[in-house]
Order: structure tokens, then sequence, then C-alpha cells
């Protein structure tokens, strides 16, 4: 008996002094890592899963293959910072200031940076910054106007993509990406990644591309010559007396997009060697299009669709229960933030603006994504006022018509499935007046519950207190540095 009760004790005693064995979470209870991969000024007609006869992308076709495609979603200000800050704060422009490229998102901000490493995620970025607002070259240090990032490798702004300048985590000294920076951000983002795979906590990375921004000719050689420009088949919204250019600058482009396609495909490889995929939300998107000449026009801000409309690939982990496949709604910048947060299990700040479409992938809510807001509150820079003819502009697109309204009135209206080229403007139209009226009532009941008045720009450029040039952009400072 007394041996008995000794064997007992010792027993207890072993059990209270050993340490516990780590057991596995179930793969259904962890969060997901979550990529997003943002590329700048791809359009969203220029995939070969979007049907553009001229470039090929098997590797972004794979990964929408296994995606929610929504194949309607808009930048709600096509232009890079504004489209950067909403979606890192889930915000509109018209709410968080930033409607103009080179000015600051608030540093104390609810971004997705400081959500997520609350949350206890890794959290990183890699690549163009553009919302910091202090010099495209200058060196942003730790702290808020990193916005939460902790992991970090990346500088403000520059297109220069074979001599890109970067700052390495706390390190002040200006650096050097070896080579062209579209590869050598993708193996830092890899990097990064393998390195956090045995981590107990997920990952939340985003990786910024400069790319396939102009300049349209500074891909590797070997891609630059898949592309010869007299191959290239136009839109047919491309006006004859400027193809000749576009088609040697869209060769370009195209080259740029496949280099990129080449790095999507190298960074799903590298989760399924890590066996990272099927718990790793990813989202691949640009901040806004580019016209190419459709409309007789190059680049963003204007409210076409070469413009507005951008990719936007949702691949979602199985365990979450969404079915891959091509969506109609609507989704905007703003609602990026909350959608990927409600995938994550966080509970979603009440200072975000935007719209969480979990349910709506579920099938249980399908009143959202019938229509939103497009909005120009000041144009500036290559779509300024003086040369460019730049105006502002409210627009709704829906899944069916773009209605857009100038500071004069009714400016366009066209119907996206009879006209995806936009040639033929219905606006003031008789045929069409119902159709418009009833937009217009939309637009201005939306227009009043964003608390937007849809004044003049020098109203907001004066509300937030931003310095333009006499064309009415912010003039950007870029500061003489010597990179290692």
């Amino acid at each position: 008996m007394k041996h008995s009760i000794c064997i007992l004790l010792t027993l207890i005693l072993l059990s209270c002094n050993s340490k516990p064995k780590k057991q596995d979470i179930p793969f259904e209870e962890k969060q997901p890592n979550v990529l997003i991969i943002l590329t700048d000024q791809l359009r969203a007609q220029s995939t070969g899963y979007a049907g553009d006869i001229n470039v090929k992308t098997p590797h972004l076709d794979q990964l929408e293959s296994i995606s929610v495609n929504f194949k309607n979603a808009i930048s709600g200000m096509p232009v890079c910072t504004p489209f950067k800050a909403s979606l890192i704060s889930g915000q509109r422009p018209l709410t968080n200031g930033v409607f103009m490229n080179d000015v600051q998102l608030d540093t104390n901000a609810v971004s997705m940076g400081k959500i997520y490493s609350k949350a206890g995620y890794n959290t990183a970025f890699i690549g163009k910054w553009h919302i910091d607002g202090q010099g495209r070259e200058n060196f942003i240090p730790p702290g808020n106007r990193r916005q939460g990032f902790q992991f970090w490798m990346a500088n403000e702004c520059t297109h220069n993509y074979n001599s890109s300048t970067y700052y390495d985590n706390d390190d002040p000294t200006p650096k050097t990406w070896d080579g062209y920076d579209t590869f050598e951000q993708t193996d830092a983002a890899i990097d990064f990644i393998n390195s956090k795979t045995n981590s107990d906590n997920p990952f939340a990375l985003m990786l910024s591309w400069g790319t396939p921004h102009n300049p349209y000719h500074s891909a590797p050689q070997k891609y630059r010559d898949m592309f010869k420009p007299e191959d290239m088949k136009l839109r047919p919204n491309v006006p004859e007396e400027i193809s000749g250019k576009i088609k040697k600058d869209i060769a370009g482009y195209y080259a740029h997009i496949v280099a990129l396609d080449d790095m999507v495909g190298k960074l799903i490889q590298n989760l399924k060697d890590n066996n990272q995929l099927d718990n790793t939300i990813i989202v691949f998107t640009s901040d806004h299009g580019d016209l190419l000449g459709s409309q007789g026009a190059y680049r963003k801000q204007q409210p076409y669709n070469e413009s507005v409309r951008v990719p936007m690939l949702f691949h979602i982990p199985k365990a979450l229960g969404i079915e891959p496949g091509k969506r109609k709604a609507v989704l905007n910048s703003e609602d990026i933030l909350p959608t990927l947060l409600s995938l994550s299990n966080i509970e979603i700040p009440k200072t975000i603006e935007g719209i969480n479409y979990q349910p709506y992938l579920e099938g249980i809510d399908d009143t959202v994504g019938k229509e939103t807001v497009i909005i120009c509150a000041q144009p500036f820079g290559e779509w300024n006022r003086p040369k460019r003819h730049g105006r502002e502009y409210r627009g709704l697109v829906t899944q069916k018509h773009t209605y857009v309204k100038d500071l004069n009135g009714p400016w366009l209206l066209f119907d996206n499935d009879e006209d995806p080229y936009q040639m033929n403007n219905l606006v003031n139209q008789a045929e069409f007046a119902t159709i418009q009226s009833d937009l217009d009532k939309r637009l201005m009941a939306r227009l009043k519950a964003n608390g937007d008045q849809f004044l003049p720009g020098a109203h907001y450029i004066e509300k937030w207190g931003i310095e333009v040039d006499e064309l009415g952009t912010v003039p950007y400072k870029k500061h003489s540095i010597k990179a290692h």
C-alpha cells in the first residue's frame, strides 16, 4: 500500500514539473497567412485570363483558376497614393485626406499593419510605399510612419526599376536592389516567408511592385524580346493617329507584365514547397490601370474602364468553405481590408468604411456589390487642369453601367455590357433619360451617405492644408542620395 502511494505521488510530481507537450493546432483553426501582391498600373484587361490576345500570363491564369475573381473590381480613386491609403486604412479618400499623390496618410491611422501586428501576425512590407509624403527617396524610420509594418525593405517611390533604392529595416543607409527590382523584391519576400514558415504566428506581407508602370521599356531584355510593336493588337478605342506610338509602348508594358507573371509563379511555388499555400490568403491586385491610348489618353485618374478597373484575385484557403470562381460584385479599394480582416478572423475596427465581402462570398448576403463610387477630387499631374483638361468628377459604376458627373453636370454614360470599350457616350440622350435619371439619383444618394458634397478641388486642398504648384499638383521632394 505504501509502495503504491509512493508511486502515485511520484507520478503526480512528474506531471506537475514536466512541460506540457506542444499540441499541433488543427488546420481549420489556424489563422491564415496573408500575402498581398500589389502591382502598379496594371489594368484589369491586360492578362491572359482576362482575354488579352497579346499576352500570355500562365501563372496568373493558374492563380485565377483557384481564386475568387472580382471581375468588376474598381480603384475608387485611380491614382497610386489614394489607392494605397484606402487599401491600408479601409477608408475613402475624402475621409483619410489622401486624394492626391505624394501626401501622407495620417501616421495615427488605424491601419492594416497595426491591426495585423496587434492580432499577433508577423507583418512585413517590401517595395513601393508612396504614402509617406516626406520625399520620394527619404528614409522612413521605424514607428507610425510605417503604419505598423514590422519587417521593412522599402522606398517611398521610384520607377527606376534597374537601379532602385530601398532601405533595409532600421538601417538609414540607402541601398540599391541588385538588378530588376521586381525580381529582387520577390526574392526578399520569399526569404521573409521562409523565415516565418516554422513560426507560431502567421505572417501578413504586402509585396508592392512598381511595375508595369511606365517607363515601359525597362524590363529585362529577354522579356522585351517577346513582344514586337508591329504584332500588337490595340483596343478599338485607341485612335488610329497614335497607334504607332501605342504599339511600341504597349509592347514594353506587356514585357513588364510577363516578368511579374513569372514572379507570381515563383511566389506560389514557394508557398507550395513550404506547405503554406492551403493556409494563405493571396490578394493579387493593382492600384489603378493605364489607358495606354484608349480614349486617346495615357495613364490613370480618368473614369474610363482602362483606368479604373483593376485585377482583383482572392485566393482563399479551402478550410473557409468559399468556392473559387468569377464574381460580379463591384468591389472597391476600401473594401479589401475589411474583407481580409474578416477572412483572418480579426475584428473590423469601427474606423473602416469599406464593405466586408465575406458574407457575400459565402452566399449569405447578395445585397452588396451592386454599385460603387469613383471620384477625382482634384485633377493633377498627368491629368492636370491647365494643360490636360483634367476635371473633378464623381461617378457611379454598377455591374452594367458607368455614369459620371463633373462640376457642370452629367458627363459620361456607358452601357458596359453593350459597349465594353466605352465608345458610345449615352449621356443626355432622350432614349436613355430614364436610366440616366435613376443612376443620377443613386449616385447622389451614395455621395450624401458618404458625406461627399462634391465641391471644387480647391476646397479639399484648403481643408487638408496641401501645398500644390501652379498645375494643382503636389511638388514631390526628391533628395540626392548615394545608395550602397
